[in-house]
């Protein structure tokens, strides 16, 4: 299943104006997002820029990847 990751800089922001940890690491596939503060991928995998056709979430730069990956520490079934 192909996996989408991307920074969320929203939550970037609201972390530093809040003084909080809220994770800011987004994976995104056709049925889910899932948040954290690290994900290692353990397959192949390819960075896309796209300033001219951003995602919804309006990310123009993400990593795309059919590999497993392990997100805080535990490997994550998709």
């Amino acid at each position: 299943m192909k996996k989408i990751i991307h920074v969320n800089m929203h939550k970037i922001r609201a972390n530093k104006k809040h003084g909080t940890n809220e994770p800011v690491i987004t994976v995104k596939t056709y049925k889910s997002n899932t948040y954290c503060h690290e994900a290692e991928i353990l397959g192949p995998s390819k960075v896309v820029y796209s300033p001219n056709k951003p995602l919804s979430c309006g990310a123009r730069v993400w990593i795309e990847t059919e590999g497993e990956l392990r997100l805080d520490g535990k490997e994550k079934q998709f």
